[in-house]
């Protein structure tokens, strides 16, 4: 090749590459005013600009926005999720220990499980899609989130009551075991909730080789009415939900058509959260899931994702900040 050549390719090279970088600034200003506040996708949102600016979009034009809630949503937090293959504590799987019957058979046992979840809500903190999903309520006062989170990091979020449903109970509420009695308390965050249950920084209960103590059935928390053994007051396997509960979500859902459902940080195979979607869908709602992982398609096709929804793979307390910062912005 001579000088001349080789002269004309670099000249032709050079205004491909600045042909590209102009198609490229074209497409991004072309993206930017598509989405409100003039802003882009986080970097670490893995998924397309079209995609994202249709959600924001959406999101803009929602009124009655349903979601619900997972463990996902409080990892970040600290808080453990016991779901999925690593769903046991100790040598103990959580589903196993979450019963009436196991708690009737070793109440020191579940005590001691249960305190130690206690232990670790109290000292984690809301992340920023706990905040963010509180802001929310203040944008779209029609918008309801159906919480099967126990660990109250929603409401010390200062989530609206009047937008917030918890279904499964709270780590922080407990409640008569006997049928007798209707002895409950609220808002119990006493750390340990009775002596014998306290935990030092040395010690980590979860760890299969620190022993667990018998604690005497006497030490354990009793009714202060007729001394009954106290349980938590969160609904276990094999519990119905609360009327009141139900009730609630039934009528929000009666309400006229559905605009948004958001699924976060689970995912949400299990009745009820799964006939939520299903309702949700029949409504009229299209489905945006923040969790780590993408639904399997169900055989009846309003379980599953559709093209016109959004999935956005990631810990929910970066996706969820990132995606409805349009609505909430960014002091969240």
């Amino acid at each position: 090749m001579n000088l001349d050549s080789y002269a004309v390719d670099i000249s032709r090279t050079k205004r491909a590459t600045r042909a590209a970088e102009e198609v490229r600034k074209q497409y991004a200003k072309q993206q930017r005013r598509k989405i409100r506040t003039g802003t882009l996708p986080a970097p670490n949102l893995n998924i397309s600009l079209d995609s994202y600016t249709s959600f924001v979009k959406h999101l803009e034009g929602s009124t009655r926005i349903l979601a619900l809630l997972g463990a996902g949503l409080s990892a970040a937090s600290g808080v453990p999720t016991f779901r999925g293959a690593g769903g046991f504590w100790r040598e103990h799987d959580a589903t196993q220990l979450a019963t009436p019957e196991a708690f009737a058979k070793d109440p020191s046992l579940l005590w001691q499980f249960y305190n130690y979840r206690r232990h670790c809500a109290l000292k984690a903190v809301p992340n920023r899609a706990h905040k963010v999903l509180a802001k929310l309520a203040g944008k779209k006062p029609e918008y309801l989130a159906i919480s099967q989170n126990i660990d109250g990091l929603s409401e010390r979020a200062k989530h609206p009551s009047e937008n917030l449903q918890l279904v499964h109970g709270s780590l922080f509420d407990v409640k008569c075991t006997s049928s007798d009695c209707v002895y409950l308390e609220t808002g119990n965050i006493a750390d340990p909730i009775v002596p014998a249950l306290e935990l030092t920084e040395q010690h980590n209960i979860s760890d299969v080789q620190f022993p667990l103590k018998n604690i005497p059935r006497d030490e354990l928390p009793h009714c202060p009415k007729c001394r009954s053994l106290l349980r938590p007051a969160v609904i276990w396997f094999g519990e119905p939900l609360q009327r009141p509960a139900i009730d609630r979500i039934h009528h929000w859902l009666d309400g006229g058509k559905v605009d948004l459902m958001m699924v976060v940080g689970t995912s949400a195979t299990v009745w009820p959260a799964a006939n939520y979607i299903y309702a949700a869908r029949n409504a009229g709602a299209r489905i945006a899931v923040f969790n780590t992982e993408k639904p399997e398609m169900d055989d009846d096709p309003a379980m599953g994702l559709r093209e016109q929804d959004w999935f956005f793979k990631g810990d929910a307390a970066a996706t969820i900040p990132d995606t409805l910062k349009e609505i909430v912005g960014f002091s969240a």
